[in-house]
């Protein structure tokens, strides 16, 4: 099972290694990342592996909610199946 993590917001230090320790405290693994820096304004994609996620999916993505507003940042976590019937044509 996979999942998309997206952080969008104002570009600081260490976002990708917050974003990246949340994940690993839930043994949620990274399999891709794609990120961009336009001027100030950071946007990145995370593609993540749940398939051994220590808790509940909705609690990992509550988490990454509050880390988002903690750095004054968008994280939103969305489970592939949510992901793949949004944009299905």
């Amino acid at each position: 099972m996979k999942a998309v993590i997206t952080v969008i917001g104002k570009d600081t230090v260490g976002i990708l290694a917050k974003v990246s320790a949340k994940c690993a405290e839930y043994n949620v693994n990274v399999t891709e990342v794609t990120q961009s820096v336009l001027q100030d304004m950071f946007a990145m994609i995370m593609l993540v592996d749940i398939s051994r996620i220590n808790k509940d999916f909705s609690v990992l993505a509550d988490e990454m909610n509050d880390l988002g507003e903690s750095l004054k940042l968008s994280i939103h976590t969305m489970h592939e199946d949510i992901f793949n019937s949004m944009h299905k044509i």
